[in-house]
């Protein structure tokens, strides 16, 4: 019986601790020209990232740029403040990296799978690819900031 209630213990531990590494992600983020910050949040088991702020030099007319690069031409109004561009991250403990999801560029109007991973607590690596060929593809860095 000890040894049953040890192990018990020992699998609640083991899932605590896979928790706080995968929840490392959530936070607010740089993007790499640190113009746009991003808030990376857990949403129903899956992880997003959401445009919370851009610098006021980017906008147009007193507003934020609008996602007119959009395929869908019903959206190319919607501000790109509020834009939800990372989609349905999970994490990998075994690989100790995001994957699974998806990053939408609002420069080009384009969604791209897209997998991340950490360097220390402060770098965001990102590599967002098409046709499922992870090493040929795009890579950016955000660095963790504050609202």
């Amino acid at each position: 019986m000890k040894k049953l209630i040890i192990l018990f213990f020992l699998g609640i531990y083991a899932l605590s601790s896979y928790a706080q590494e995968a929840d490392k992600i959530v936070g607010v983020w740089w993007n790499e020209e640190k113009t746009t910050k991003i808030e990376v949040e857990k949403k129903d088991g899956k992880y997003i990232g959401t445009i919370v702020y851009m610098i006021p030099e980017k906008y147009e007319n007193g507003a934020p740029p609008k996602d007119d690069e959009n395929p869908d031409p019903a959206l190319r109004e919607r501000s790109i403040v509020g834009l939800q561009i990372l989609n349905n991250f999970v994490y990998n403990p075994d690989k100790k990296e995001w994957n699974s999801g998806s990053i939408y560029d609002p420069k080009s109007g384009k969604t791209y799978d897209c997998y991340g991973w950490l360097e220390g607590d402060e770098l965001l690596k990102l590599k967002g690819f098409v046709a499922g060929i992870r090493w040929m593809g795009k890579s950016s860095e955000w660095y963790r900031t504050t609202l």
